[in-house]
């Protein structure tokens, strides 16, 4: 990535116009619909940096919020103790192993997938998710709330133990997403841009051999070729794309459209789009050809659970298949990492009766 796009994209991330010192930027809404020429300025330099970047520009009906950095928090209107709690939330977001060993169990953070502290478009932001929930999920089955939500976080991308349901933990991860979608309304009647992983259109075949090449070439500088990624002490740098340390099978960035998005839209870091839709498949391919913890919803019999949970999920992963590099099957393991349970207690259906 050039240098001037490097500025361009850390500008908006923080609300500053490049150029500028933070003193000099002027406040936004954070919500699309604004008005105000300020509010409309500053969307159209965010999509066209954006743009510039390789992304899509928004369709006409698309709803574009820039969520709002934490460092603005000071300057709001909210209670003081709020504020304490959503900085809090923050701090979990962005360093959530300091839960290591309790609600944590590999070497993730939330941050480790939705890059830009939970706030860039196109690497799954969530504040989406404090505006569109509760919803039905066809993954559990049922509606949904923010703290469901985040509780499956926990339970399949941190291989973990997600906080209870009402704990200070959990509030303070609830209200940072409150906090980042300040003024969206509920239930938007537009979709929203940038949201999730968009995946590019999967090609006719996907290789793992050029895969590996291209994660190898790529991306091991950053996540080894041990897939083992990058800690220092206690923190992570670069998080673990497979093994103990990387989230388990029931983790959603397991089905391979949704690694290939992420990884068009993300990486290598720092250079978005630089990979060819082939090469983000064929690395996303060859990333979940290799083993991790067991899906919390292992029955036992990984064939069983692939066929329980194939029409929801497990069709578009690799869990249950053969590897055609040494024909071992998948998932076909009692590992469950660093943790000595399979699924968390608190992770139950719902079905109001």
């Amino acid at each position: 990535m050039r240098e001037e796009d490097i500025r361009a994209v850390a500008a908006w991330l923080s609300r500053q116009d490049p150029g500028t010192s933070q003193e000099e930027s002027a406040p936004v809404s954070a919500a699309a619909g604004s008005t105000g020429a300020l509010a409309e300025q500053d969307t159209e330099q965010y999509v066209a940096t954006l743009t510039e970047l390789g992304f899509p520009a928004p369709e006409d009906n698309e709803l574009v919020h820039i969520p709002p950095t934490i460092d603005e928090l000071a300057d709001t209107d909210l209670h003081p103790e709020l504020k304490r709690v959503i900085r809090r939330g923050h701090d979990l977001f962005t360093n959530t192993q300091q839960l290591r060993g309790e609600n944590v169990f590999n070497a993730m953070n939330c941050s480790s997938c939705h890059l830009g502290d939970g706030r860039l478009p196109f690497s799954g932001p969530t504040w989406p998710a404090a505006v569109v929930l509760p919803d039905f999920r066809g993954k559990n089955d049922h509606v949904n709330n923010l703290e469901e939500r985040i509780a499956g976080c926990f339970t399949y991308s941190m291989n973990g133990k997600p906080p209870a349901y009402g704990s200070d933990d959990m509030l303070a991860l609830v209200a940072y997403h409150r906090w980042m979608a300040t003024g969206v309304p509920m239930y938007p009647a537009h979709p929203i841009y940038g949201r999730g992983y968009p995946a590019p259109e999967r090609p006719e075949e996907v290789s793992y051999e050029r895969g590996k090449e291209t994660f190898e070439a790529n991306c091991a500088v950053c996540h080894g070729e041990d897939g083992n990624g990058l800690q220092l002490d206690g923190r992570t740098v670069f998080p673990a794309p497979w093994g103990d340390l990387s989230n388990n099978w029931g983790a959603g960035i397991v089905r391979l459209f949704t690694a290939a998005g992420f990884i068009k839209s993300n990486m290598p870091l720092g250079q978005p789009n630089s990979l060819s839709d082939q090469e983000a498949w064929n690395v996303a391919y060859y990333l979940n050809s290799q083993e991790r913890p067991q899906d919390p919803r292992y029955t036992g019999d990984v064939a069983e659970t692939r066929e329980l949970y194939g029409p929801t999920f497990h069709q578009h992963s690799r869990y249950g298949q053969t590897r055609e590099t040494d024909g071992h099957v998948l998932g076909d393991h009692a590992n469950t990492g660093e943790k000595d349970f399979l699924k968390p207690d608190m992770i139950r259906p719902r079905d109001f009766e």
